[in-house]
């Protein structure tokens, strides 16, 4: 029986190769420090309390935001690259970024139809909200409303509690034990996330954007939402 991947360990890497890369060797070492020690196995309480603290060392020794942010998307889940190739197509074709958001919607419903297997009253509702991948265009710029994770999808539409809706909201389970614990992961966490979207659209374009935290259940936010800013049009 093959053994499952340490999600934890396979993270940190992410993480560690990033700060490398972007900052340094010295600021890697730094920001690392104590994380050899935890895994999977390590309790939720140990894992949130040293995510904070390298946040926060982060935050300290690389002044520079935009780098910030370039370390924590590149630490993103990603969408998907072959499901995106016939999308990049048909931009490369058109230039059209209303027929590319079609497409990316059509794939979300498809997702919420066909995988997760939800009624068509609950996908018309969650259409309406803006929710997904595809997100709201306002000029160049796209605003896009994460789906709350998709195990606790159903839970989530159901509940009306907003702190026990804030407390599985979220993909990471990070965020999730952060919120539930009552704990706050500074902001710059939650760039992680954006990269998921950031990796859309560079694929898409082919192009480099940039992505902006607008709101996060972390920070008392109803949601979590990504602003994407398109590169100017050629």
């Amino acid at each position: 029986m093959s053994q499952q991947p340490d999600l934890e360990r396979h993270w940190l890497a992410k993480f560690s190769h990033c700060l490398s890369e972007i900052a340094g060797e010295d600021i890697r070492e730094q920001v690392m420090q104590g994380s050899d020690a935890l895994s999977d196995r390590s309790s939720r309480e140990d894992v949130i309390a040293w995510s904070k603290t390298a946040m926060e060392r982060l935050e300290r020794l690389v002044d520079d935001e935009q780098k910030r942010r370039d370390i924590m998307t590149g630490c993103a889940c990603q969408y998907p690259k072959l499901q995106l190739q016939e999308i990049r197509e048909l931009y490369e074709e058109t230039g059209d970024l209303d027929l590319v958001q079609q497409m990316l919607q059509g794939q979300f419903v498809s997702l919420l139809r066909d995988k997760l297997g939800l009624q068509e009253v609950m996908i018309e509702e969650i259409v309406q909200r803006g929710w997904g991948s595809a997100g709201v265009r306002q000029g160049r710029t796209i605003i896009a409303t994460k789906i709350p994770k998709s195990g606790y999808l159903v839970e989530y539409m159901q509940q009306e509690d907003p702190e026990l809706r804030r407390r599985i909201y979220c993909h990471c389970p990070r965020v999730r034990d952060a919120v539930e614990m009552g704990h706050a992961l500074p902001a710059t966490y939650c760039y992680c996330g954006a990269g998921f979207y950031k990796g859309i659209w560079e694929e898409i374009l082919q192009q480099p954007v940039k992505v902006e935290v607008l709101e996060t259940v972390q920070q008392g936010g109803e949601v979590c939402q990504i602003a994407i800013h398109l590169p100017p049009e050629q």
